[in-house]
């Protein structure tokens, strides 16, 4: 039993400085969690008993799914990693470290290297096949940003699991398991998400899924086709745009646009000057970058701006990008800041990407590599080349489903759980092979399932909790009741100890606020700011034999008969 006489917990009336979303805000405030350092967080009594609660559903589902559970180091050695090449692709998120004797190490990100030469050390036969482990493990990321709370840390907890299968239909079969196993999981911890198409990104491999949690201060953006049920990150979303016939299209005219560095500027010159009735979706817009130290050109609509999230994603093996500078003009003068376009590409060395919006023999407005000059009717794949087409452009409510044409819908949410099909990149890279039947030694095919255990409590505080505090599932409520005594006789504390002591008896945890020195305010909006689904209030209707029950959540109250009130508790959480 939480006794809130010797529990230790302080609550907070006021928000903290720092917090930027709901959870944050409100499990500092209720005495869950308290910030180390930036993206780093220790976790209190209540808020790490519902940190074990998420923890204990994970791991029953992932047991009853018959996935068996290993533990690893979170200190590793370089060695494996170099020869993923991940030391180096995971670039500055990774943390390194030396031991004193100059030996390198990393605190793990992910731990694929080691599930693969662990299954490599043990098994050697298709027979021992299909195999799916698990780990619940602290992971450690170098985020440049971390924000939100516990949502986005540097330091974090992961349920991470990985199958091991001899061919690609058993790597499906074992993808299914693992993807029925996370509904089984996020349905029990009462959460609401959709399953949406996803981009691997660093972990590479082929399909991949994210389960994500609706919620308006979310980081990752999804579409969603309310006519035919497609679902994809805006990362993963495709754009589809079929070839125009450019045979009528006049021949290329420059033409003189003082003063236009700008989408806007252009447009406003060209229908003043030249009677034009362009808009900013007539004109290509070119952005130049720098990826791993050599110059592109992305070219998207000018009414659209490059989602960098998306490009990166659609980037594979690109480690470092980023935004042409002042400095990078001034040494490449063939560049004309505001006037650049894609007809000089090939001449300056520059390798172009262009979204499929920019389709064959689609016609545009763009600049002309000259001050103050623009060109009109340059046409794709006449007067200009792209080598190669990437989902680029950010994408926008109403674009068209890829799948059906209708209209999308975006939407914010919170990424709790993401499934990969690895397939042999890992084990080719640390020759993890077995015998098939007819002797001859085969590649294992793999795999990646992670489920974010420490994130799932902020992603059900972001979705259940209501103005006044947190609203708990009883699932992973630090206490599924909270008795709530009243008063300065000891006729209610005796009573609500009793209350206690029979709710235990049946199995169901109670938090019973005994505090002698407490007034009834604060320990109602102590209940109410810490969130477990039943509240109990032993206090004035106790002289007339009852008791006050309220549903945190609904915010439904009723007095009950004392008698009565433990089965009534009971049919509640029923």
């Amino acid at each position: 039993m939480l006794r809130m006489s010797t529990l230790f917990l302080r609550t907070l009336r006021d928000d903290p400085a720092d917090a930027e979303v709901a959870s944050h805000r409100l499990l500092v405030r209720a005495g869950y969690v308290r910030r180390i350092a930036a993206g780093i967080y220790s976790w209190l009594p209540l808020g790490y008993i519902t940190f074990r609660n998420i923890e204990r559903v994970v791991r029953e589902e992932m047991d009853a799914a018959g996935f068996q559970e290993v533990h690893f180091p979170s200190l590793l050695p370089r060695e494996p990693y170099e020869k993923t090449h991940r030391w180096s692709e995971y670039g500055p998120d990774l943390f390194r470290l030396q031991d004193r004797k100059g030996g390198d190490y990393l605190l793990g990100p992910t731990h694929e290297e080691m599930f693969t030469l662990m299954v490599k050390g043990e098994y050697s036969s298709y027979k021992d096949l299909p195999l799916s482990i698990y780990q619940i493990q602290t992971k450690y990321r170098d985020e440049p940003r971390p924000r939100s709370g516990i949502i986005r840390g540097r330091e974090f907890v992961m349920k991470d699991s990985y199958s091991f299968d001899l061919t690609d239909e058993g790597l499906s079969q074992s993808y299914m398991n693992h993807r029925a196993a996370y509904v089984k999981t996020f349905d029990r911890l009462g959460l609401k998400y959709n399953i949406v198409s996803a981009m691997s990104g660093a972990m590479g491999g082929s399909r991949s899924e994210e389960f994500l949690a609706p919620c308006e201060t979310g980081e990752d953006t999804y579409v969603l086709c309310e006519k035919c049920g497609y679902a994809a990150n805006v990362e993963a979303m495709k754009t589809t745009v079929d070839p125009v016939d450019a045979s009528a299209v006049p021949s290329l005219e420059e033409v003189d646009t003082p003063n236009t560095p700008t989408i806007d500027s252009l447009v406003a010159v060209l229908n003043s000057r030249y009677n034009g009735e362009f808009t900013g979706a007539d004109t290509l817009k070119n952005i130049l970058l720098v990826a791993d130290g050599k110059t592109i050109s992305v070219l998207v609509p000018g009414d659209r701006e490059v989602d960098m999230k998306r490009l990166e994603a659609n980037l594979p093996g690109v480690k470092e990008i980023r935004l042409f500078e002042d400095e990078d003009f001034q040494k490449n003068p063939g560049f004309v800041k505001g006037y650049v376009g894609p007809q000089a590409a090939k001449g300056l060395g520059i390798t172009v990407y262009a979204d499929p919006r920019i389709a064959l023999g689609s016609s545009w407005v763009t600049g002309a590599n000259k001050i103050n000059t623009h060109a009109l009717n340059v046409v794709n794949g006449r007067d200009f080349t792209v080598d190669h087409y990437v989902d680029a452009a950010q994408v926008r409510q109403g674009d068209a489903c890829p799948d059906c044409a209708a209209p999308v819908v975006i939407d914010r949410a919170i990424e709790i759980g993401h499934i990969f099909q690895l397939g042999r990149k890992y084990a080719q890279a640390l020759d993890l092979t077995v015998l098939d039947k007819d002797g001859k030694a085969r590649v294992v095919t793999m795999g990646s399932y992670g489920i974010g255990v420490s994130r799932a409590v902020a992603a059900v505080a972001e979705q259940t909790h209501d103005e006044i505090g947190l609203c708990w599932p009883a699932e992973i409520a630090p206490a599924k009741v909270h008795v709530v005594a009243t008063g300065k006789d000891d006729l209610p504390f005796d009573t609500a100890e009793e209350i206690a002591t029979s709710l235990e008896k049946q199995g169901i945890s109670v938090m019973l606020d005994d505090r002698r020195d407490a007034s009834p305010g604060v320990k109602f909006k102590d209940a109410e700011l810490i969130g477990n689904p039943i509240i109990v209030i032993v206090g004035k209707a106790l002289v007339d034999g009852k008791v006050e029950l309220r549903v945190r959540r609904t915010g439904e109250r009723s007095e009950v008969a004392l008698d009565d009130a433990v089965a009534e508790i009971v049919k509640l959480l029923a």
